[in-house]
Parts: structure tokens; C-alpha cells; sequence
């Protein structure tokens, strides 16, 4: 599957969000897809496959990872921008981008009637 073929609207949204993604702050591609309201992760990864002009080290597998074949340019661009890795994998704890950490749900108030 192609960009190009892929709904537009849908790719600009992945695209908006992949840009918004400040240096030295990572998302996954489940953060990408779930902020930009892409059916998923894999449409994401897609996107990134023809976004040259988007900040693509950002963006990392849910365990903090990247894929395989990019992982080194990938660590070295990231740790230029201040994400440094242990092993490979960058602490989402740390260096997850604010915008795509869910927030809590609000606990109910107990003991009002």
C-alpha cells in the first residue's frame, strides 16, 4: 500500500502530527496514529516510508525501539537532539512527547451523595 493511495486526509493528519514532535521528544507509531485518529499504527509506518521531509527518528516502536535496518541513523539523530538509548531502546518514561501520553481519568469524588 502507497501513500499515494491511502486516504489523503488521513496521511496529512499522520503528517501534521509526525511534525508537531519536538526534538529531543519521541512518539510511537501507536501515538502517531491514535493523536491523528489513523485507523493504525502500520498506516503510520507507511507514511513514514515516503516522508523524508517529516522528523521520522521520532517516531519509535512501542517499546521504545527502532526498527532493525534503521536503528543506528535512527539512535544517532536522536541522541544529536539529546534522547540518548541504553541498549537501544530510548526510556519512554523520559523522553515520550507530552502530547501523546494519555492522561488520566479523573477519579470520582467519593462521599457526595
Amino acid at each position: 500500500m502507497d501513500a499515494e493511495i491511502l486516504d489523503p486526509v488521513i496521511v496529512e493528519q499522520v503528517r501534521t502530527v509526525i511534525a508537531r514532535i519536538p526534538a529531543g521528544r519521541v512518539a510511537t507509531y501507536g501515538d502517531v496514529a491514535d493523536i491523528s485518529r489513523a485507523p493504525s499504527a502500520r498506516l503510520v509506518g507507511r507514511v513514514l516510508q515516503n516522508g523524508h521531509d517529516l522528523p521520522w527518528q521520532r517516531v519509535l516502536r512501542a517499546n521504545g525501539t527502532c526498527a532493525p535496518h534503521l536503528a543506528d541513523e535512527q539512535l544517532s539523530l536522536l541522541a544529536a537532539e539529546g534522547v540518548p538509548s541504553v541498549e537501544g531502546r530510548v526510556d519512554l518514561r523520559k523522553y515520550r512527547w507530552e502530547e501523546a501520553v494519555p492522561e488520566p481519568p479523573e477519579e470520582p469524588q467519593l462521599g457526595l451523595f
